[in-house]
């Protein structure tokens, strides 16, 4: 493939979000339910968001079973696909592949709904110019925030713990050409209570970014259920 193809292949998102209700168990010694629920919901809310601001996307799909998701996936270039199965990650990721498929779509990027600290910037530069296949580590470099799969069915995403190794060894195995990226925004994921302390120091340091999620923070403080980390002062 050609860098003009590349970068003139359309492009379609796949957004798979877990019912809300459902979302977060790591962080139930701290959260309560419907904390969790308000959490998740703001941080899905800020990367649709950021999704939505790059317009070298031709297509969002939100892949979900949840009707607060459905009701915020609403507007140009998003679709709603239905998660009936709700079988984790992976299998809402097939969902949006074979809908890609099925629609024409040379490249999908699959990304996940709690990575608020995601710029529009830095998704446009990583399917900018990009032939075969995309994977980003997360924080630990052990799991995977963001497969950019060229076609489509590529290799099988198979997502969790040890997902990286995964990924790269379905690449090398299609022979086709690949590469890992660092990508700033989709390296903290939210699961445990560690990654919600480096979340709220990041966004500190982020001004005016993530609105919903740093609301739902305050929300947090205020009711007392939580305290944000203070920052340590650089040496």
């Amino acid at each position: 493939m050609s860098l003009y193809a590349a970068r003139t292949a359309r492009t379609i998102a796949i957004l798979p979000v877990k019912s809300f209700g459902a979302a977060k168990q790591r962080l139930a010694d701290m959260l309560g339910g419907g904390a969790r629920r308000a959490l998740a919901q703001a941080m899905f809310t800020d990367v649709l968001a950021t999704l939505r601001r790059v317009p070298e996307l031709d297509e969002i799909a939100v892949v979900t079973a949840d009707r607060a998701a459905e009701s915020a996936a609403t507007g140009s270039r998003v679709t709603v696909l239905h998660d009936g199965a709700q079988a984790g990650q992976s299998a809402a990721a097939l969902i949006g592949i074979r809908h890609a498929l099925a629609t024409g779509y040379e490249r999908v990027l699959l990304v996940p709904g709690d990575t608020p600290l995601l710029e529009p910037r830095e998704v446009a530069a990583l399917i900018g110019g990009t032939s075969g296949l995309v994977i980003v580590a997360d924080r630990h470099g052990t799991g995977t925030n963001a497969l950019l799969l060229s076609p489509p069915d590529a290799f099988e995403p198979a997502f969790g713990p040890g997902s990286f190794a995964r990924h790269v060894g379905a690449a090398e195995a299609t022979q086709l050409p690949y590469r890992t990226d660092d990508v700033p925004g989709l390296t903290l994921d939210v699961d445990t209570p560690d990654d919600l302390a480096e979340l709220a120091v990041a966004l500190k340091a982020r001004r005016g970014q993530a609105p919903s999620t740093r609301g739902a923070l305050r929300q947090l403080e205020r009711a007392g259920t939580w305290t944000a980390p203070v920052a340590q002062a650089s040496a």
